[in-house]
C-alpha cells in the first residue's frame, strides 16, 4: 500500500562467486551466504519473447493492483448513499482490503507450489476482472462486499507472487524490474484516484459505471499471462516446493526463489543441488542447509511486523477516507480525487530513492522518523485547515506513505540468509496486515458517532508516534539470526 512497493530486496547484492571447494555445493545468495532450501533456480533459457511477455504482464498486473481500492475511495459517498450504508458499514468496506490481503495472501505459496506462480497470477487477474465487473451490479451491501472481496482475493495472491516472478525471470535485474512494477503500481493507484470522478461525470454521473470501467483495464491484464501458462518450468520443481513451503504463513519474501547474480571474473558458483567443480578427489556432497531462524523469538521481527502494520493502517485509511475528508471540508469531488492521486503518485519517485538511501545506512531509524514527521505534519494540517492547505497536506501524506517500500527494504536487510528473509517477510507482512484491519473501520465509527473528522484525524496522527518508535527499533543494525 502503500500496502502497500514492495525494491523488495535491496539487501541482495551481487556476491563475488568462487569455485566451490571439493566435496561441497554452493550457490551465490544474499550477502554471499550459502544457499538454503528457500532458494531456487530461475527458469532455464527463457526466450526473449517470454521475457517480453512477462514484462508486459508485470506492468499491466501492477497497474491493476490498486484501482479496486482507490476508485472506490473517490466515490465512497455516492456508493454509501446508493447502497444505504452507514458510516460504520462504510468503515467495514474500507477495512476489507487488508483483511483480504491477510487471509488470501496465505494461500498464495501453496497455490504456487501446486500450479506455478504464472498460473496463479493469471487466475488472480481474472478474479480482479470478474470482481470489478460484478461489483456495479450489486443491489445491496452484501453483494457489493462479496464482489469486492473477489477482486481483492486476486490482488492478494498477485501481490504475493509478482516479486517471485520478477526474481525468477530477471535474476540479474531484480532492482530495475522491481522499480518498474512499483512505478506501475503507484501509477495505477494515482490514476484511478484522479480519473474516477471525472470519468463518472462524463459517462452520466452513475457511480456504477464509474466503478465498472476499471473491469476493462483488468481484462487487459489477463491477456499476457495466457501464453505464459505453457511455461511450467517453475511449477512442481524441488526448489520451488522448498521455497514456497517455507513461505506458507503469508507472502513471498525478498530473496526467496532466486539467487543473487554472481560477479566473479573467471568462475561462477553452481546452483544449489548441482555438483561443484572437483578439486582433488572429484567427489561432491550436498551442501548443508542452514536452519531458518524462528522469527517469532526475535524482537526485531516483531518490531518490523508492527511497523509494517502501522504504515499499512495509514495507507488504507488514506486511500479509503482522505477524499471524503476533503469533500466534507468543501473541496469539489473531482479535486478531492486528484488530491488522493497526488498522495499516491509520490510513491513513484520515492520508491526508487528511499530503498537505495536505506541500504547505504547502517541504521534506518532516521528515515523512519523523517517519514513519520511528514505524516504528523500532514494530519495536523488536515485537522486545522483541511481545505486551505489541501495540496500541501496531500504531499506530506504522500511522503509519509512511502514507509511501505522502506519496510520492505528493511525486511531484506534484517536477515542474512534467503530462508531467513522468506520467514521474516511472511511473518512481518502477515502480522502487519492483521494489525491494519481495524484502522479504517475505527475511523468510520468515530466519524459517524462524533459527527466530524476531528477525532478520526487525531487518531491518524496519534498512530504516527508508535510507528516511529517501532520503526526505529526495526531499523537497528542487526539480523533476526542474532536474536533467535
Amino acid at each position: 500500500m502503500p500496502d502497500e512497493s514492495k525494491t523488495l530486496d535491496p539487501a541482495v547484492r551481487p556476491a563475488a562467486a568462487t569455485a566451490a571447494p571439493s566435496g561441497t555445493t554452493a550457490a551465490a545468495t544474499p550477502s554471499g551466504a550459502t544457499a538454503t532450501a528457500g532458494d531456487s533456480p530461475v527458469p532455464a533459457r527463457a526466450h526473449r519473447w517470454t521475457l517480453g511477455l512477462v514484462t508486459v504482464g508485470l506492468v499491466l498486473a501492477a497497474l491493476n493492483l490498486r484501482p479496486a481500492i482507490t476508485s472506490l475511495g473517490a466515490l465512497l459517498e455516492e456508493v454509501s448513499e446508493g447502497l444505504h450504508m452507514s458510516g460504520s458499514v462504510a468503515g467495514v468496506l474500507t477495512s476489507v482490503p487488508p483483511l483480504c490481503f491477510a487471509v488470501f495472501g496465505i494461500t498464495a505459496p501453496r497455490l504456487a507450489r501446486r500450479f506455478g506462480p504464472v498460473a496463479v497470477v493469471c487466475a488472480g487477474m481474472a478474479a480482479i476482472f470478474t470482481g470489478l465487473l460484478l461489483r456495479p451490479f450489486a443491489s445491496g451491501t452484501a453483494g457489493f462486499l462479496a464482489a469486492s472481496a473477489l477482486a481483492l482475493m486476486g490482488i492478494a495472491v498477485s501481490n504475493v507472487l509478482m516479486p517471485v516472478i520478477v526474481k525468477r525471470y530477471f535474476p540479474d535485474r531484480v532492482g530495475s524490474m522491481t522499480g518498474l512494477y512499483s512505478m506501475a503500481l503507484a501509477l495505477g493507484t494515482s490514476v484511478a484516484a484522479a480519473a474516477t470522478v471525472p470519468m463518472t461525470e462524463a459517462l452520466g454521473g452513475d457511480w456504477r459505471i464509474g466503478l465498472g470501467v476499471w473491469a476493462a483495464v483488468a481484462a487487459l491484464a489477463v491477456l499476457p499471462w495466457i501464453p505464459l501458462l505453457r511455461d511450467r518450468s517453475d511449477a512442481g520443481r524441488p526448489g520451488e516446493r522448498a521455497a514456497t513451503s517455507t513461505n506458507a504463513p503469508g507472502t513471498s519474501a525478498p530473496g526467496a526463489g532466486t539467487r543473487a547474480p554472481a560477479t566473479g571474473t573467471d568462475s561462477t558458483a553452481p546452483s544449489a543441488g548441482t555438483r561443484a567443480p572437483a578439486t582433488g578427489t572429484g567427489s561432491a556432497a550436498p551442501a548443508e542447509a542452514a536452519a531458518p531462524p524462528r522469527v517469532t523469538r526475535s524482537r526485531t521481527a516483531w518490531a518490523l511486523g508492527c511497523f509494517f502494520g502501522l504504515q499499512a493502517t495509514g495507507a488504507y485509511i488514506t486511500m479509503g477516507w482522505m477524499p471524503q475528508i476533503f469533500r466534507d471540508a468543501g473541496v469539489p469531488a473531482s479535486t478531492a480525487g486528484v488530491l488522493l492521486a497526488v498522495t499516491m503518485v509520490m510513491g513513484v519517485p520515492l520508491a526508487f530513492v528511499i530503498p537505495r538511501l536505506a541500504t547505504r545506512m547502517r541504521n534506518q531509524g532516521p528515515i523512519v522518523v523523517a517519514l513519520g514527521l511528514c505524516g504528523l505534519g500532514g494530519y495536523t494540517g488536515l485537522f486545522l485547515a483541511p481545505a486551505a492547505g489541501a495540496w500541501a497536506w496531500a504531499l506530506l501524506l504522500g511522503v509519509s506513505n512511502c514507509a511501505f517500500p522502506l519496510a520492505l527494504t528493511m525486511i531484506g536487510m534484517r536477515s542474512r540468509t534467503g530462508a531467513g528473509v522468506v520467514r521474516l517477510s511472511a511473518f512481518a507482512q502477515s502480522v502487519g496486515y492483521l494489525i491494519s484491519i481495524p484502522g479504517p473501520l475505527l475511523v468510520g465509527v468515530l466519524y459517524q458517532h462524533s459527527g466530524g473528522w476531528g477525532l478520526p484525524i487525531a487518531l491518524m496522527g496519534g498512530l504516527m508516534v508508535p510507528q516511529m518508535i517501532v520503526g526505529t527499533l526495526a531499523g537497528r543494525d542487526r539480523t533476526v539470526e542474532d536474536e533467535c
